[in-house]
């Protein structure tokens, strides 16, 4: 028999206890007696945080997660911070937060730690202060797909724009410095134009317009975020008059990064090429997940899990890496994606 999402978790904590970490240890000032959990969302301008927004709270339902209405910080960092003094003034006994700038959060983290309530990060790592679990994928893995992908579409010759989010960003960072360092390493015969984007779809496009007036020759585009890069990336292509099918001697190379159903959508058109599905489904099921058991008391351990994912100890904390595969006309109708499932 298959197990369900709750009791394959329940089974996963058996074996992580099992293997020596305590299953009945204090994680949270709710004990192994639950109480309320706080979200804070990051934005509502990205459709990548849309879709996870929709998930939370069915995850929540289903996990049976005593959830607060949420707030949303608008990738602002002092919002953030205001918003989690808020949820724990409310009661908040836990809190799942997705903090765009990692390294201006510690202070709070430690506000936090103080008061013995457990924090889950979702998407982004925290530079520094203690977090209960981080849920995330493998980002460096994200910059080096991108980099194989572009890397041998062009046979290890020619130029491509990286359109990188915000370097504040434990996110951006790594998948800029893993697309650089691979494309250095691999392919030293590719010549990279990097532009800071701020996840800001405007600056997109205008970085994007104005490398090609210079470089017309360029051949690839590697954008971190779908959710924000590609509506501004597929409008200056147009314009350029170079939105054109994949055998086509004037298409440019593009992979992203997210898997919404538009990117999908534009690999089927042959507007872009590939993407790297970033697990929005998975990112909100195991965000609730982490912030039940850390309420119940339970505690991980490094290692591989029951879902695909293995857990890795960082400075401060754990981080659960999630799958996320890389998706091109292959298999882009997998009905698995969660890009796929999204009505």
């Amino acid at each position: 028999m298959k197990l369900g999402p709750v009791v394959a978790g329940a089974a996963l904590m058996a074996v992580v206890a099992a293997c020596g970490s305590s299953s009945t240890s204090t994680t949270g000032s709710g004990g192994a007696g639950g109480g309320k959990v706080g979200i804070d969302y990051p934005r509502a301008d990205s459709d990548f945080w849309n879709s996870y927004i929709k998930y939370v709270p069915q995850m929540a339902a289903e996990q049976k997660v005593d959830l607060m209405p949420a707030t949303n910080s608008q990738n602002d960092v002092a919002k953030l911070v205001s918003n989690v003094q808020a949820l724990v003034g409310q009661g908040a006994k836990a809190i799942v937060m997705a903090p765009q700038d990692t390294g201006a959060i510690a202070t709070t983290l430690q506000q936090l730690e103080n008061k013995k309530i457990p924090v889950v990060s979702v998407d982004t790592r925290p530079d520094k202060g203690k977090v209960s679990m981080v849920v995330r994928a493998d980002n460096r893995a994200y910059g080096t797909k991108a980099c194989e992908f572009l890397g041998e579409k062009l046979g290890g010759k020619g130029k491509v724009v990286q359109l990188m989010g915000s370097l504040s960003s434990i996110n951006g960072r790594d998948r800029a410095e893993a697309f650089r360092e691979c494309m250095k390493t691999k392919f030293p015969g590719i010549t990279v134009f990097e532009e800071p984007t701020e996840w800001e779809g405007s600056k997109a496009a205008s970085m994007l317009q104005t490398r090609l007036e210079q470089n017309p020759d360029i051949k690839g585009i590697y954008m971190h975020a779908g959710g924000v890069h590609l509506a501004p990336t597929l409008q200056v292509l147009k314009q350029k008059n170079l939105l054109v099918p994949p055998g086509d001697p004037k298409h440019v190379f593009v992979i992203s990064n997210d898997g919404i159903p538009e990117e999908l959508e534009a690999i089927r058109k042959g507007e872009i090429d590939a993407t790297v599905s970033q697990p929005a489904d998975l990112y909100a099921k195991y965000a609730m997940f982490y912030a039940k058991a850390s309420l119940d008391g339970k505690t991980f351990k490094p290692g591989p899990t029951d879902h695909d994912s293995t857990i890795i100890q960082l400075p401060n904390g754990l981080e659960d890496q999630l799958p996320a595969p890389l998706v091109t006309k292959d298999n882009v109708d997998d009905k698995n994606l969660w890009g796929n499932q999204v009505k």
